[in-house]
């Protein structure tokens, strides 16, 4: 368990390169395995997602046999993290531990990628902390919104009632296991396209699948012009961790451990 800068718990996942989860799988800052080397890359999940979920324990199984280490960790308000979702502003602390911890287990270079609330998370991340220990040397979004309260697609709509409505949060904790903080943003956070521009000159990529069902095509357009970016339109690909498929992660963890 970490602990973030606002004292919230965070749970997180340590998994060495190039070997099974089963076999390496820990929290805290006990480790068992090999010896620390290369690239550490940090996995945020999505909305409702956690460090335990098939798609991202999919993606970590990924990196890891492209030569990297995994740290994956569950977002606050979800999996077995404490405190409240407050959808992609405080998470930016959450990040933040996970980063550290890659840090102080003696990974020179991190890497991040971040799917979905997620990609958000590592956008703002990266542009905050370009000068902290916290700090990143690649940066990968997915699926990510470039900005905030975007309400022109089905699944948003459904996803701002869940978000905003004490029923809809009550569906959240009960139907989706993730815990939601009602109050409003105050202040409202820098959003991700307002983020990019501060990232360079760390490598920034951006990828989107031309069926997301959440964001249409201008939000990652707006991004990656926003910056100093590299955008991959993928073909077929609906939206974030769920709908990588295989040929994506390795292309992402190529990218990430060798940019």
């Amino acid at each position: 368990m970490l602990r973030t800068d606002d004292g919230v718990r965070i749970e997180a996942v340590y998994e060495p390169s190039g070997a099974s989860v089963t076999e390496t799988a820990v929290t805290g800052t006990a480790v068992t395995g090999t010896a620390l080397a290369g690239t550490a890359v940090v996995v945020a999940h999505g909305f409702s997602g956690s460090a335990d979920r098939p798609a991202v324990r999919r993606a970590a199984r990924a990196f890891a046999e492209r030569g990297a280490a995994v740290v994956t960790f569950s977002f606050r308000g979800h999996g077995g993290s404490g405190g409240l979702s407050t959808v992609g502003d405080r998470e930016v602390l959450d990040l933040s531990a996970a980063v550290r911890w890659a840090r102080e287990l003696g990974h020179a270079r991190v890497a991040t990628v971040g799917f979905s609330m997620g990609g958000s998370v590592v956008l703002r991340h990266a542009a905050l902390e370009r000068d902290t220990d916290g700090r990143v040397d690649a940066v990968a979004a997915v699926s990510a919104p470039a900005r905030w309260y975007y309400r022109g697609t089905a699944p948003m709509r459904r996803l701002h009632w869940l978000v905003t409505r004490p029923t809809g949060r009550l569906v959240g904790r009960y139907g989706l296991h993730t815990r939601i903080d009602g109050r409003t943003w105050d202040p409202v956070p820098l959003s991700p396209v307002e983020a990019v521009p501060l990232i360079a000159p760390v490598p920034l990529l951006i990828v989107h699948g031309d069926r997301d069902a959440y964001f249409p095509l201008d939000h990652p357009r707006m991004l990656a012009g926003a910056g100093d970016a590299e955008l991959w339109l993928e073909p077929g690909m609906g939206h974030a961790e769920n709908a990588a498929g295989d040929e994506l992660l390795v292309r992402l963890g190529d990218w990430l451990t060798r940019r």
